[in-house]
């Protein structure tokens, strides 16, 4: 067959001009995040996060729970049984919590230990919503409203169709339980349990469940066994018992059978309250009026949209781009409303309180975990919610005196080390969430940094000797794992100095940045290390780098580079930027923690590591170990997370870093960077402006940061400085294949190093007499420890400071009068600082005056020998009264 000329001519030319590149197709922005949720990512390998119904940091998740029942998640992907569809969940806490009354559809016959097998082929799930058809047959969906759960329960065509209500089967264990018929379409209730990680505190939640069709009968049963609370997996203050085994007062669970054979399909409507049965049932009425299951799934949808959009991505694989929006999911989950609709609350003071109208009371805060990453990223993306949940902290600091440091509910458990609520709330401030009363959580954190509490035990060490000693915790207040405890001290007085100053308070912006620096009394400049020591100013013997032993969920190795507002300064003490890096490549060589001498990705004290690159000249190492740690621990399957997800914190730093970028100094909103693994995002800022991420090169193996423009200027920084969060602004990166070891070689993050004054002024007291000085005894940390003379010597025993407040402070205690005494020669000593007259001390002259007595520190008959306990006696300037303080 032959052409006409012109056409072949046509296509003759066609083929001799030269070949036009096909236009490069700009990927679209993700319009139905939602969709892309895997809320089965993390329900293995004990990341412990649950995949059943919620919305944005709802009161209910209602979801199923299994036999293994790890920490917190109570759904474990391996197993192949369901227990139960329980009410309130906690994503990865490290502890079992919550699971609180279990709902399991069966039929026949009432077995109140009952389990339901089930496949995962018969199951599925996305953002608010659940569904699995059991091996019975039974069908179960459910979703949620923000303080109530709808459930769908399809049932095969019996007479003997049942839903029981497992009452004692709360993850923990349960002392009381109470269930009322209302009706024969309502039942309520209640439950009373907590003891999370083995602490104390208890809550009672109540519940108030309507059907659609009536229960033919109903009773309850008492074959469950609620069971012992198991030993705590993570650390916590103050001590507590090994098990907590309540006796159960109410019954073990309740039973209702509804006849199918008409109507195959039983709704339920389930509120929840933390107050009364009253308001769980106003909850579920106001926020679910109708019998409309798929509108309210819908709607929950919709919620998550909402939330999940504040930060639309373009580019990336199905892969990447389902586990970034599982993982910015599982970082909104928590903190929980906690207040009904009605506004009231109860608080922990154990008292009924409310809010105004259109705010809510949030609860549930993983202190030690949140404020490294989540705390950050809620406010960047919700900031309404944000601003409501520091306000949330700051009543609970109202009715308890106490920030929040691992609260559960209402009730305070002490769990883990630091002063986290003070970050937390330096967090939400520094990246917009500021719809609080920020004067009055700045006097709850400076209040939280100058006394003695359970909040921060052992923090009156700061003062003197400037850390925690080992020997310390067995004389003072039950901390533990002095190393990291002083380093979480650390960053929290940093952060609060970072408060301060964005407040305009210039004096505690400087005395905090001061006080973040004593970590430099923990650094071994011999060893490297960050190290345990002992009261008198010795290091600790035995030590070894790859030991937990005076460390928290970690070794020093881990640790070491725990210094996030000063890197500079450490890198400084290791004797400059390349000795650091060579500490970051070795522990940075691994990210399962291994030997104790690899970092652990999986867990909060690694986390901080790989940005830390940034600031010792080597960005490009960031980009390559970053790129490494996410492709390595993170995956769209059910075991695709490693270690506990800790209430959203690990799932936050996958966030962070997929954008590039991550808030590596807590109570700031400085930024360092890395590289986006997105050709495209877009960040809605709390203000409404929008930070704009282009990187149209960005692929799995090109990491690497070639060029970077922000408004189209050349941006050579590793960091972005913290008006970007209210200003916005557009980042053009240019990424490769291979690293360009010059780009923001020299132009690290911010690091803070205080201005070089000490905390509190300290120094020896000393005597008129030659050569003596005002001493502890044997650097005694114990009360009625003789404060003696002895010969001046520089040490420990001898470092008294003057903290202001009209105390003379040595080893963490204070110069105290014997017994409040009054008279003539009463010994003087060593006690814990407790505010009376018997520790005030003025210069008198020469002296030192007790104003309770009216007497002065003396040297008794003026002698000269060493370990004399000196007295109180009538003032008199002689040289036995002649003291000089720092």
């Amino acid at each position: 067959m032959s052409f006409p000329r012109t056409l072949a001519l046509a296509a003759l030319a066609t083929l001799l001009l030269p070949a036009v590149p096909a236009m490069a197709v700009t990927p679209s922005l993700v319009t139905d995040p939602a969709s892309l949720v895997n809320t089965f990512i993390g329900t293995s390998n004990a990341a412990d996060d649950f995949p059943g119904a919620d919305v944005p940091f709802g009161m209910v998740q209602w979801s199923p729970d299994t036999p293994s029942r790890p920490d917190g998640g109570g759904y474990e992907y391996n197993d192949s049984s369901i227990t139960g569809f329980s009410l309130t969940h906690i994503a990865g806490p490290g502890c079992g919590a919550m699971g609180d009354v279990p709902f399991l559809p069966t039929t026949g016959a009432i077995n109140g230990s009952a389990t339901a097998a089930f496949t995962h082929a018969n199951e599925q799930a996305d953002a608010g919503y659940y569904k699995v058809k059991l091996n019975s047959g039974i069908t179960t969906e459910l979703t949620t409203t923000t303080r109530s759960g709808m459930g769908r329960f399809t049932f095969p065509a019996t007479k003997q169709a049942n839903l029981l209500i497992k009452l004692a089967g709360s993850q923990n264990a349960v002392s009381n339980t109470t269930v009322t018929a209302v009706s024969n379409t309502e039942i309520t209730g209640s439950v009373t349990t907590g003891h999370f990680c083995g602490a104390s505190a208890t809550y009672t939640v109540y519940f108030a469940a309507k059907f659609d069709q009536p229960f033919t009968t109903s009773g309850t049963f008492s074959a469950l066994d609620s069971g012992p609370v198991p030993n705590s997996t993570r650390p916590g203050a103050p001590a507590r018992p090994q098990t907590v085994t309540p006796q159960l007062t109410g019954p073990n669970g309740e039973y209702l059978t509804f006849d199918t054979t008409a109507n195959q399909v039983v709704q339920a409507k389930v509120g929840v309250s933390y107050v009364s049965t009253a308001n769980a049932q106003n909850n579920r009425d106001t926020e679910n009026a109708q019998w409309d299951f798929d509108a309210v799934h819908q709607a929950a949808h919709s919620a998550w949209n909402s939330m999940l959009g504040r930060i639309a991505i373009a580019g990336g694989t199905a892969t990447q781009q389902q586990t970034f929006y599982s993982a910015l999911y599982h970082s909104l989950l928590h903190p929980n409303v906690f207040s009904d609709a009605n506004g009231q609350y109860i608080g922990f003071d154990n008292k009924v309180h409310a809010v105004a109208a259109g705010h809510a009371q949030y609860a549930n805060f993983s202190g030690w975990d949140i404020y490294r990453s989540q705390a950050q990223l809620s406010a960047l993306v919700a900031p309404d919610k944000a601003s409501d949940i520091a306000q949330s902290m700051v009543n609970d600091y109202a009715q308890s005196g106490m920030l929040p440091k691992w609260a559960l509910n209402n009730g305070e458990t002490y769990v883990m080390v630091g002063d986290p609520g003070t970050s937390i709330l330096a967090d939400y401030y520094a990246f917009g969430a500021r719809n609080f009363d920020t004067s009055a959580a700045l006097t709850a954190m400076v209040h939280e940094a100058s006394v003695q509490n359970n909040i921060r035990p052992g923090q009156n060490y700061l003062t003197t000797p400037g850390y925690l000693p080992t020997d310390g915790q067995w004389n003072c207040c039950n901390f533990y794992g002095p190393v990291s405890t002083q380093l979480e001290y650390d960053t929290a007085d940093f952060a609060l100095s970072a408060y301060a100053g964005a407040l305009g308070d210039t004096a505690n912006q400087t005395k905090f940045a001061n006080r973040a620096q004593q970590w430099v009394n923990l650094f071994n400049t011999s060893s490297k290390f960050m190290q345990p020591r002992q009261a008198d100013g010795s290091w600790t013997g035995g030590f070894s780098a790859t030991s937990g032993s005076n460390f928290v969920e970690g070794t020093s190795w881990q640790y070491t580079g725990m210094v996030p507002f000063n890197i500079h300064g450490l890198a400084t003490a290791f004797g400059g930027n390349a000795a650091y890096v060579s500490y970051l490549n070795s522990v940075l060589s691994g990210f399962n923690g291994a030997g104790g001498s690899k970092a652990d990705l999986g867990n909060e004290p690694s986390i901080e590591l790989p940005w830390e690159y940034d600031y010792v000249g080597q960005p490009y190492r960031a980009q390559q170990v970053i790129r490494q740690v996410q492709d390595q621990i993170w995956t769209d399957k059910p075991n695709g997370l490693a270690g506990n997800d800790d209430l959203g914190t690990m799932s936050a730093w996958y966030v962070w870093s997929a954008l590039g970028m991550f808030p590596e100094t807590p109570g700031t909103a400085d930024l360092a960077l890395g590289s986006p693994m997105f050709t495209q995002s877009v960040i809605t800022l709390p203000g409404g402006n929008t930070l704009t991420v282009n990187a149209p090169q960005a692929a799995d193996n090109a990491p690497y940061v070639q060029s970077l423009s922000l408004n189209g200027s050349t941006w050579n920084n590793a960091f972005l400085a913290p008006s970007i969060v209210n200003t916005g602004g557009t980042l053009d990166y240019v990424l490769g294949t291979t690293a360009n070891t010059s780009w923001a070689a020299s132009s690290a993050p911010p690091s803070y190093p205080g201005t070089g004054a000490p905390y509190v002024t300290s120094g020896p007291i000393t005597s008129a007499l030659a050569g003596k000085c005002a001493d502890d005894n044997h650097s005694g940390l114990g009360n009625n420890t003789a404060i003696q003379l002895w010969d001046c010597n520089g040490s420990n025993a001898q470092k008294w400071a003057v903290p202001g407040d009209g105390t003379l402070q040595v080893m963490g205690k204070c110069l105290d009068v014997t017994n409040s005494g009054t008279a003539n020669g009463v010994k003087v000593q060593l006690y814990d600082c407790n505010g009376t007259g018997a520790q005030q001390w003025q210069v008198h002259g020469t002296g030192l005056l007790n104003p309770q007595s009216g007497r002065c520190l003396d040297d008794p008959g003026s002698t000269l020998t060493n370990g004399t306990q000196l007295q109180i006696y009538d003032c008199n300037n002689t040289n036995a009264q002649t003291w000089t303080i720092p």
